[in-house]
C-alpha cells in the first residue's frame, strides 16, 4: 500500500522567537497571515492530523484544513524547562542543558528524553503506512526531527543536525515496505 505523509511544521510562537521552551502559546498575529499564503501549495489529503497544541490546530485551520487531534504527534515534553529561556538555563543549569543536548536518553528537565520522543512519530507512522493514502501532519519541530532521523536510519546523535523552520513542509513516502524522503513537488 502507498502512502503519502506531508509534515507540516507550525509557525512562530512568542516562545521561538524568544529563544523559550514552548508552553501552548498561539501563533503570532503575522504568522496566520504567512500561514494562509502557503495553502495552495498542498495538495487534497485523506486525513489531516494535528498535535494537540494550540499552534498546530491554528496552522491547520490557517490552512482550511479539516483536522483532527493526535497526542502522538504532540511536542516534545520539556517537563519544568516549558516556558523557560534557553539562555537562562545555560546560565542556571549548564550541565543538565548539556547533557541533554549530548545524551538521547537524558531528561534532566523532568519531561521526556530524545529517545522517548523519537518512539511517538515512528509509531505513528507506521501505523499511517497501513492505512494508506495521503496523510498531511501537522505537529513541531523536534517531532519532525525525530521523524526524519527513524527514516534515515539515522542515530539519535543526529538530532541537533536537522534545522526545521517555521512552517517547513517535508514530504515523505512509503512504498509498502520502507519510509523515504521525498524532495521537489
Amino acid at each position: 500500500m502507498h502512502t503519502r505523509l506531508t509534515w507540516i511544521c507550525h509557525d512562530l510562537t512568542s516562545a521561538g522567537r524568544s529563544g523559550r521552551f514552548p508552553l501552548d502559546e498561539p501563533l503570532e498575529e503575522n504568522a496566520v497571515a504567512k500561514t494562509r499564503a502557503i495553502a495552495g501549495q498542498l495538495q487534497r489529503a485523506d486525513r489531516v492530523l494535528t498535535s494537540p497544541a494550540l499552534r498546530t490546530r491554528q496552522t491547520a485551520e490557517a490552512l482550511s484544513l479539516s483536522s483532527l487531534p493526535d497526542s502522538l504527534l504532540a511536542d516534545c515534553d520539556y517537563g519544568r524547562w516549558s516556558g523557560a529561556a534557553i539562555a537562562d538555563l545555560q546560565t542556571q543549569e549548564p550541565d543538565n542543558l548539556l547533557a541533554w543536548m549530548s545524551d538521547p536518553e537524558s531528561a534532566p528537565h523532568g519531561g521526556e528524553s530524545i529517545r522517548k520522543l523519537a518512539e511517538r512519530p515512528a509509531e505513528w507512522m507506521e501505523m499511517q503506512a497501513t492505512l494508506g493514502g495521503h496523510v498531511v501532519a501537522v505537529s513541531h519541530a523536534a517531532l519532525i526531527r525525530t521523524a526524519i532521523l527513524n527514516v534515515l536510519q539515522a542515530p539519535l546523535s543526529s538530532f541537533w543536525l536537522v534545522d526545521i523552520e517555521p512552517l517547513s513542509v517535508i514530504r515523505m513516502t512509503h512504498n509498502g515496505s520502507r519510509w523515504a524522503l521525498r524532495f521537489g513537488g
